[in-house]
């Protein structure tokens, strides 16, 4: 019995192996996206193309992993390949990444952007004081 690939379940499990909540990746995907609609595309079977690209730019996964894993390799590749390439996804897929690098690549742009926030919200207090104090 051939097992049927949930793409949305894919984009969860790799959302939550590199440790990123709903609202994060729905900040990276723009404005009109939220947790809820975030929640609500990882309970979907199939993803459009465009979409996926996106979510693949954002975490820096290729697109085939989410349209090619199912839960055995999943388990499988969290499992074996920390530290390794991965190949991930069906057994003719040639494309190649390891998994510490990303996760450290991926944690400091979330770190650069954090600080952004803090400077830009810290000037923005600034700028609301110096109004109140007027």
């Amino acid at each position: 019995m051939e097992q049927k690939i949930h793409q949305g379940r894919n984009v969860k499990r790799f959302r939550e192996m590199l440790n990123i909540k709903q609202e994060a990746l729905a900040y990276d995907l723009g404005e009109d996206w939220n947790q809820k609609k975030i929640s609500m595309l990882e309970q979907k079977d199939v993803i459009e193309d465009s979409l996926l690209k996106q979510i693949s730019a954002v975490l820096k996964i290729p697109v085939e992993a989410f349209q090619n894993f199912d839960e055995e390799q999943a388990i499988n590749i969290i499992s074996n390949t920390f530290g390794d390439n991965a190949c991930v996804g069906n057994p003719n897929s040639t494309f190649n990444f390891n998994p510490i690098e990303e996760i450290k690549k991926l944690q400091e742009e979330k770190i650069a952007l954090f600080e952004r926030m803090l400077k830009e919200k810290d000037e923005m207090m600034g700028r609301l004081e110096r109004l109140i104090n007027k």
